[in-house]
């Protein structure tokens, strides 16, 4: 019994690690490619951070979320402040750098 709790506590870690790292870096790739403005083609050093970036925003925004109290792990407002995050840091990313 002891085993399966184990996994299923290391499981929803990693699957929360990965979901944000699909969100965020969904979300801050997708910033970077349809942000409007005057832009300089396709570069992938700059994708790849503004992937990093949502990455991080998503993680971040939900780890404090729950820290702060506001919500719990695997409610609604968690994966809306992630994206939320994402979204904002990948258009402020883009802003700045195009």
């Amino acid at each position: 019994m002891a085993i399966i709790d184990l996994m299923a506590a290391l499981m929803g870690v990693s699957m929360g690690f990965l979901a944000f790292l699909v969100i965020g870096g969904i979300s801050g790739a997708s910033a970077w490619i349809f942000y409007p403005g005057p832009s300089s083609g396709l570069k992938p050093g700059k994708i790849l951070v503004a992937f990093l970036l949502g990455f991080v925003a998503a993680a971040s925004s939900s780890y404090l979320g729950q820290y702060w109290g506001f919500f719990q792990s695997g409610q609604m407002m968690e994966w809306v402040s992630a994206i939320f995050a994402s979204c904002a840091l990948g258009c402020l990313f883009t802003a700045l750098a195009k």
